[in-house]
């Protein structure tokens, strides 16, 4: 079972960043799951059910996933979305505002073996967010591409001052992003043998 990877790819900070002002306060929501979290954890989508910008929760039996008004908004951000060259279905903003957790919980189905995987894109935080994996902490900068086994416990907390914000795509496996996962794995197992 593979745990987590960080692809060689990443992605403009800057742009990043400036495409989040493309985003108004009402198209934040906050997350379903209130049972998971405490203090404010949003969602902004950009790929949703029926193209719709409220529908905030990525059902995984609705094959209409469609892009949404605030993608629209959002160029950098269409570039990046248009880059995986995979069927997409949830693509969210997910916001962690400062003082607040996300509590250890599985999701479900959402792992290499599964055919289905979530991928950050972390596009602010700070060095005060804790992620953590099956026990283990997980640094995610700016910029990076990870793929994160979410079938496995995790948990967040923002104990910084700033948001915490992440560009989350849920990917369906493709030949090409197969292929990522191959040479990424390689390349590790190369590395690793070397040390």
């Amino acid at each position: 079972m593979l745990h987590s990877l960080q692809f060689p790819f990443s992605f403009d900070v800057n742009r990043l960043v400036a495409d989040l002002d493309n985003v108004q306060p009402e198209d934040w929501i906050p997350h379903f799951n209130k049972g998971y979290y405490e203090g404010e954890w949003s969602v902004a989508s950009l790929r949703a059910v029926g193209g719709k910008a409220h529908a905030i929760y990525p059902d995984p039996t609705s094959t209409d996933y469609a892009d949404t008004e605030i993608l629209a908004r959002c160029s950098y951000y269409r570039e990046v979305l248009d880059f995986f060259q995979c069927p997409l279905t949830a693509v969210r903003l997910m916001k962690l505002k400062p003082g607040s957790e996300i509590r250890e919980h599985r999701d479900h189905c959402l792992g290499y073996e599964d055919g289905e995987v979530r991928i950050h894109i972390p596009v602010t935080t700070n060095p005060y967010v804790e992620f953590f994996l099956e026990g283990q902490p997980m640094t995610m900068l700016p910029g990076e591409s990870w793929y994160l086994n979410f079938n496995l416990w995790h948990r967040v907390a923002n104990r910084g001052e700033t948001e915490r914000v992440h560009l989350v795509l849920d990917c369906v496996m493709s030949p090409w992003l197969d292929n990522q996962f191959r040479e990424t794995m390689q390349k590790q197992l190369e590395n690793t043998t070397a040390e």
